[in-house]
This record gives structure tokens, C-alpha cells and sequence, in this order.
């Protein structure tokens, strides 16, 4: 069994591009390979013209990276953490604590870059770690599913920096579960499972594929479900589904209020009582459902190259 297989992949420079998809679909495994971590048995991948394969060394001096945990000391202040890596790229003593501290004052830290990290909350690590990625300053920079376990407000204030990174020219890979934080950061969305791209465009693209909104209906009576299920159909798009305790029924929509209204006058005139309706837009399990016939499975460990063979056909990143 491969980890990817025959995935094509092409990122534009000054670009995001996201890797969508469920734990165990192949994205770190992605990653890896583009970052020189571990070596695919076939296929080519490229980096602003660079082989990752052939030329590793090259490549490791143009990227950042960021993984899915934070790769910090705990016992270095977040000044010092950073000024370690700075040295560790050779950049010299000077050097490497000026850069420091424009990364302390960049990632809002200055209160807190001179404590032990160890004392940091779950956001503040996660920003010293993606400082760190940036020391260099790279021109790729790989995000491994960079907010997993942030609060919201951590999550939007790390958004904020990764746009602003972009904007000054930053290539950026960026694999995510969430669609909400493709919504806000990629130019393109690349949806793989089982090691394979399944869909590609962007998160509109993506989203018009299942229908603009998803419409809901909560019925007081199981029994109306058929019923419910039949009108629903008449004003969505594609197949109503209905909850397996009969009492929930959802379809896809283009225009979501007015279908919204024509569905509810139509419940009501047939005596179908509802507890709830409403709108919402498409999740991550809406895109899979559709694309896959099966609903994403989150839990599971989403670096299977313990398991798997890290095959690919063809991978390639500018």
C-alpha cells in the first residue's frame, strides 16, 4: 500500500495552496517528502527549480518549516530559542540575535520573548515555532496543520501572520482538516484521500461542488421524514439525506433563503411539524461525503509511513 499515490501537485510562487484532507490521507506525508525528511521510492519533486531528490542540501537552504507540534525548548527563553536556530544556520552571533529579535517584535512576543517557554501558552508556542521557520527567511514555508488545538483567537491572530507573509512575497504549502482556515488563507485547495487527489479549485470551486448552503430541517415526527425528505429534494441539489433517527433531513442548495422559504411554506402546508431549520455552509464532511462517499474520519495518525510504503508517482511544489 502506498502513502501517495501519482499525486501531482503545483504551487504558484507568492501562493497558498492547500492540502485538505482527513488524518491518515497522506498530507504530512507530503511534507516530508518536499522537506527532504524522507525520500520518495519514485517520481520527481521540485523546488524553485531544485530537485528535492538529487540536490537535498539546496533545498533545505530556501525553506521553513513549521510541524504539526511545536519544535521548541522549553527551558530557552523564546529570545533564545530563536537566536538557536539563527546560529544554527550559520548566520553568526549578531546576526542571529538581531534576527531574533525582529521575530519577537514581528510575532507580538516582546513581554514574553524573555521568559522560558515552558511558562508559554498553546498560541504563544505555536507563533515562536512558526518564527523559527522563518529565520532564514524562506522562500517556501510548509505549514503542517499550524492552529490544530489553538483557541479561536490564537487561531485568527496566526492567520493574520501567514497573510502578511504572503503578501511580502512567501510561498506557502499549508495542510489543514479545516476547511474555515482554507477559506482564509489559500489561493487553491487540493483535497487528497488515500494518498490521491481527489478534487482540486478553489474553496468556492470546492463548495459549489455540494451545493452552496446546506439546508436542515429538525421534524418533531420520525414519520415525516419521507415526506420531508421529497420536498426537500424539489429544492436542493443532488439527494436528501436523512439523519439515522429519522427526525433530521438535510440537502444541498444553490440559493439558500429562497429555498429556505419555498421548503418551509411547502412543510407547513403539509401539516409537518419541525423543532428547528436553517442554513449553514458546507463542511469538511459535506466536501468528502461528496467526493469520496464516505465522511472524513479525524481520528486517526495522519503520518503513515510507519504502515506504508511513501510511494509517489509524482509530486511537484514551485
Amino acid at each position: 500500500m502506498h502513502a501517495l499515490a501519482g499525486l501531482d501537485l503545483s504551487v504558484p510562487r507568492g501562493t497558498v495552496k492547500a492540502l485538505l484532507g482527513p488524518n491518515g490521507a497522506g498530507k504530512t506525508t507530503v511534507v516530508k517528502m518536499l522537506t527532504t525528511l524522507i525520500r520518495p521510492d519514485a517520481g520527481t519533486a521540485f523546488l524553485d527549480g531544485i530537485d528535492v531528490v538529487q540536490n537535498p542540501k539546496a533545498v533545505r537552504r530556501l525553506i521553513g518549516v513549521s510541524g504539526q507540534y511545536a519544535a521548541v525548548d522549553e527551558n530557552l527563553t523564546g529570545f533564545e530559542n530563536l537566536e538557536m536556530v539563527g546560529r544554527l544556520y550559520h548566520l553568526g552571533g549578531a546576526a542571529a540575535r538581531h534576527r531574533a529579535q525582529e521575530l519577537i517584535d514581528l510575532f507580538e512576543l516582546t513581554a514574553a520573548g524573555s521568559r522560558p517557554v515552558k511558562g508559554f501558552s498553546g498560541g504563544m508556542r505555536r507563533r515562536i515555532d512558526l518564527a523559527g521557520a522563518l529565520v532564514i527567511k524562506p522562500k517556501v514555508l510548509f505549514l503542517d496543520e499550524p492552529t490544530t488545538g489553538l483557541d479561536p483567537r490564537s487561531r485568527i491572530a496566526l492567520w493574520g501572520i501567514i497573510k502578511k507573509l504572503v503578501a511580502d512575497g512567501t510561498t506557502v504549502l499549508l495542510t489543514t482538516q479545516y476547511l474555515e482556515e482554507a477559506d482564509q488563507l489559500a489561493d487553491d485547495i487540493v483535497v487528497i484521500d488515500d494518498g490521491r487527489v481527489i478534487a482540486e479549485g478553489t474553496s468556492d470551486q470546492l463548495k459549489a461542488q455540494i451545493g452552496g448552503h446546506r439546508l436542515e430541517v429538525a421534524l418533531v415526527d420520525a414519520g415525516d421524514s419521507g415526506a420531508a425528505r421529497g420536498i426537500l429534494m424539489r429544492h436542493g441539489v443532488g439527494e436528501a439525506t436523512v439523519s439515522t433517527d429519522g427526525r433530521g433531513v438535510e440537502v444541498a442548495v444553490n440559493d439558500g433563503p429562497q429555498a429556505l422559504q419555498h421548503v418551509l411554506a411547502e412543510l407547513g402546508a403539509a401539516g409537518i411539524e419541525l423543532h428547528d431549520a436553517g442554513m449553514r455552509r458546507p463542511t469538511l464532511d459535506d466536501v468528502f461525503l461528496k467526493l469520496t462517499g464516505h465522511k472524513a474520519d479525524l481520528s486517526q495518525d495522519d503520518d503513515p509511513d510507519a504502515e506504508k510504503s511513501a510511494k509517489t508517482k509524482a509530486g511537484k511544489a514551485a
